[in-house]
């Protein structure tokens, strides 16, 4: 048996879909299968119904891939985005009632007049599949800034009831504002779906306050995914040099940063020296060295049994990341298919099929397929 399964790993890589070796995970035997190699810096992705794939290019693009490994022509519609530093068009996210409605979100980053920004977007796919249509902006992460272009955050989850609507944002690299309860930016918002502020969002009427507002304290957060097992919602965010977490965010909560932290300054210099503190809310986990975690996901599909009710996430340290979750705790860990590629984003096909993008100029997305 081992000698069968030393064997699969040398095997080349076949004509086209270019099966590799067999993977053993502690729960699964798979295969990595690139099923596109071309988009360029691949960010977001949501599965149709009818399994095709729509995946967002941080240049502006939008497409959908076909299971037979068929790109669609950019679709109409996508507005103009600001594509510098790590700004672009990022996440997109499907109604729960997507099937009848055909109603998405989607973020970016935008240039206003008072600077570049987080923009979250609803509007319609096409009953062509085509285009975007009613395209709505929602609301702006303001204010804008007119220096840099990193941190944007930009990730949307529907919450379990289907009427609210999850968004991240990025403190936009200015520590400070992740603090502050009259700016938007290092938060995580909640909206319902027809955009409005919910009545019983925890700032709601504060003076001084955005009512958008759902946690605060929060760095760069790039992964958002609920528990489907608990409705919980989870949360990934970078570090700086260390302190990567994953969290539980609850209502009105402050996560810490750059007040609590167990991040270092990429020159070394202290950012606090508090690592948790009354009032705070420690992470599940936290990790250093860097794993640099973006997109996340939960797994609950057939075909990889062993691994439902993992929470999967995507390290841009070049590292696919299984979390075992029980009771909304973290029960372990393992580390899969390093040295790859940049991985920016991890979405589950309808028929369970975890699919990978990676973020590269000549960016592919990745299939997993059972052994």
């Amino acid at each position: 048996m081992r000698y069968i399964l030393l064997l699969a790993l040398l095997l080349p890589a076949c004509a086209g879909a270019q099966p590799a070796g067999v993977v053993q995970s502690e729960r699964a035997q798979f295969r990595v299968t690139t099923l596109f190699r071309g988009l360029e810096n691949p960010w977001g992705g949501a599965f149709l119904p009818d399994g095709r794939l729509l995946v967002t290019e941080r240049p502006g693009r939008m497409r959908l891939l076909a299971p037979d490994g068929t790109l669609s022509r950019p679709l109409e519609g996508v507005p103009e985005v600001e594509a510098r530093g790590q700004g672009g068009l990022l996440d997109v996210a499907l109604a729960p009632d997507f099937s009848a409605s055909r109603e998405l979100w989607f973020c970016q980053a935008a240039l206003t007049t008072q600077g570049a920004l987080t923009r979250f977007v609803r509007a319609r796919l096409s009953a062509d599949a085509r285009g975007l249509e009613a395209v709505t902006p929602v609301l702006d992460a303001t204010p804008g800034q007119s220096s840099g272009r990193n941190h944007y955050g930009c990730r949307i989850a529907f919450a379990a009831d289907g009427q609210h609507v999850f968004l991240s944002t990025g403190e936009r690299y200015e520590r400070d504002r992740a603090q502050k309860l009259n700016d938007l930016g290092g938060k995580i918002l909640r909206l319902t779906r027809e955009g409005r502020i919910p009545a019983d969002n925890p700032f709601v009427g504060q003076t001084g306050a955005r009512g958008e507002i759902w946690s605060l304290g929060h760095r760069n957060p790039q992964g958002l995914a609920v528990n489907p097992a608990s409705g919980t919602l989870f949360e990934a965010e970078f570090g700086a040099r260390g302190g990567d977490e994953v969290n539980v965010i609850q209502r009105g909560r402050n996560y810490g940063w750059p007040l609590v932290t167990n991040s270092i300054d990429y020159d070394g210099s202290v950012i606090s020296d508090r690592r948790s503190a009354p009032g705070f809310e420690d992470p599940l986990r936290a990790w250093t060295p860097s794993i640099n975690p973006s997109g996340v996901a939960f797994y609950n599909g057939a075909a990889m049994p062993g691994w439902r009710g993992s929470l999967l996430m995507a390290g841009l340290s070049g590292q696919l990341i299984r979390l075992t979750i029980e009771n909304d705790r973290i029960a372990g860990e393992e580390r899969l298919l390093p040295r790859i590629a940049r991985f920016r984003h991890v979405v589950v096909s309808p028929e369970g099929r975890v699919h990978i993008l990676t973020d590269e100029r000549d960016g592919r997305v990745l299939r997993l397929d059972p052994a």
